[in-house]
């Protein structure tokens, strides 16, 4: 989470409203991004009233570090994390949960209905993943859906292994957005022998994106050449604990 106190409250209420249906032992994770605005103290009350919900506080690092930090710090044998706009609604879990329990490692949504998103966002859906079954990681077609699960276990020896953002930033003028980071885990996913299944979910444009369109495409490139160099190099071969 960072800066979402206009929206942070509805997301709870619709996770815990799903949650709450479920015959599922959970835990709730709600990372923030150092945010300057109320998003803290929203979510400091809803956890009065809900023991399973629980925060950490990082310094303002981009989306990379702090969903690192989410799923080091997960229990359960699984673990799903999700965008905090809910652009994929909470119910479409149990698309990722079947695949898991048959025996697969990592679960990823494949954005199925993109309603409303502007252009360039269009553009980007069909450019970007092009680019990353050429230079990355073949035969899956959207690696930047923010909706993933994974068996718990293999989640944590994915991002130990992980390289890019994995340091906090206490520099950031603007959240930094690495679409990088996503297809560097997939990528360590294949390398590993880990089993990824891909399955059709929801998406609605949620608005408020903190993407910028060219910037964050020119970083999105160099971070696969980075994965690449990374791979070839032995460097994914050491797990970082911390």
């Amino acid at each position: 989470m960072y800066n979402e106190e206009k929206r942070i409250q509805g997301t709870l209420d619709a996770v815990l409203a799903w949650l709450n249906e479920q015959s599922l032992t959970w835990e709730l994770l709600m990372v923030n991004d150092g945010s300057t605005d109320a998003t803290a103290e929203i979510v400091k009350a809803a956890m009065r009233d809900h023991s399973q919900i629980a925060m950490i506080d990082n310094p303002h690092s981009g989306k990379s570090y702090t969903l690192r930090t989410g799923i080091l710090n997960a229990r359960g044998e699984y673990v799903l994390h999700a965008d905090a706009d809910l652009s994929t609604p909470p119910g479409e879990f149990e698309k990722l949960l079947a695949p898991l329990r048959d025996g697969y490692d990592v679960a990823i949504g494949s954005r199925t209905g993109r309603t409303n998103a502007p252009w360039y966002r269009q553009v980007m859906s069909v450019g970007f993943p092009l680019l990353v079954r050429i230079l990355v990681v073949r035969g899956l077609h959207d690696t930047q859906c923010g909706f993933k699960a994974y068996r718990t276990q293999a989640a944590q020896d994915l991002f130990r292994r992980a390289r890019l953002y994995s340091e906090p930033s206490e520099s950031l003028k603007q959240p930094r957005v690495t679409a990088g980071s996503d297809v560097e885990i997939l990528f360590l996913a294949r390398k590993l022998g880990y089993r990824i299944k891909e399955v059709p979910v929801t998406w609605i444009y949620a608005g408020h994106t903190k993407v910028n369109p060219l910037q964050d495409s020119l970083l999105a490139v160099m971070d696969m050449l980075r994965i690449r160099w990374y791979g070839l190099t032995g460097v994914y071969n050491q797990t970082k604990t911390v």
